[in-house]
């Protein structure tokens, strides 16, 4: 059995040039809505977008499929696609006699499949660009399936909802995770620096992914529910003590105001000592719970996702005044 590799010289219907799998430029660019790659529609409007956005990194050792299979070509498609490997014998008398006959290609006819043109497709695996763990595992070869069925059982891969909901996992963009201090600019030793999210940073975002010639479709939609904040040094706290500061009625931390100067923050950091000449790393990662639903009615949760990002905090010794 021939091991699939990556089809991206492979044209297959509704593909400009095939595409083995995710496109790479697939949700790295916010402003592009749609996009079609690895046989699956991808619709981003609703995802998170601007310079400092990217993609979750899972809290657990899950990981989106490396290939599927899914709808790849016409009748005609299919023929255009293998008959030039038959006729280069790159690939061995034996074999290109054997793949002639698995398609009936000497009927003009009923080869291929034309007599079902309109009544279903080829199908065939699709590969994640960067060929993670598993990518050779979809070596089955195109396969038919009549419109309406399901494709053959044994096909593990082979695209539904819930395949699609992973792939759309995998898409999903949210916005750079920058907290709001207060003190701005700089604060001082033993002073707790309160921190917050301003709300409308961190709305909930969504991927919808389908496959229009099958008619399925699902949504993985990621919501923040806690910031996790590692000040960057061991000499100090943070609060709560855990670090991690929850989701709380629509929002992450409490700003900072005029009389608030004796409470202790609901969120945010104290340093014991001053950062000198330089900066402390402060890590604030914002953790995503990720669900989803699909055309089927089917749903439920995925992995929580995480993304963060490093700011500078400059810590200064409080200065006494001599008299």
């Amino acid at each position: 059995m021939a091991v699939a590799g990556p089809a991206h010289a492979d044209k297959g219907f509704g593909e400009t040039d095939g595409g083995g799998g995710t496109d790479t430029g697939a949700g790295v660019d916010g402003d592009t809505v749609s996009v079609t790659a690895g046989g699956v529609v991808y619709d981003r409007s609703k995802n998170g977008g601007g310079g400092s956005s990217g993609a979750l990194t899972s809290t657990t050792s899950w990981s989106p499929p490396a290939c599927w299979y899914a709808p790849k070509y016409t009748p005609e498609q299919l023929q255009e696609h293998l008959e030039p490997i038959w006729e280069a014998d790159s690939t061995g008398y034996e074999w290109d006699a054997a793949q002639r006959e698995k398609y009936n290609a000497a009927d003009e006819e009923k080869g291929f499949n034309k007599h079902k043109s309109g009544k279903g497709y080829w199908w065939d695996s699709y590969v994640n660009d960067d060929f993670p763990p598993g990518w050779e595992a979809c070596d089955e070869g195109p396969f038919w399936v009549d419109t309406g069925d399901a494709p053959p059982a044994a096909m593990e891969n082979a695209v539904t909802p819930a395949i699609l909901a992973q792939l759309a996992y995998a898409q999903v963009r949210v916005p750079g995770t920058e907290v709001t201090l207060a003190p701005a600019g700089a604060t001082k030793v033993n002073l707790p620096t309160w921190a917050w999210l301003d709300g409308a940073d961190f709305k909930p975002v969504s991927v919808t992914a389908s496959v229009p010639a099958l008619g399925i479709e699902a949504t993985a939609t990621a919501e923040p529910v806690s910031l996790t904040i590692e000040p960057g040094t061991p000499d100090a706290e943070t609060y709560p003590a855990s670090g991690t500061c929850a989701l709380t009625d629509g929002r992450i931390g409490e700003p900072y105001a005029k009389g608030k100067a004796d409470r202790t923050p609901p969120c945010g950091v104290k340093y014991e000592r001053s950062s000198g000449d330089a900066a402390f790393p402060l890590q604030a990662t914002l953790t995503w719970k990720v669900t989803w639903t699909g055309s089927d009615g089917d749903g439920g949760d995925l992995p929580d996702g995480e993304f963060g990002a490093t700011q500078d905090v400059v810590v200064q010794e409080i200065q006494a005044i001599n008299r």
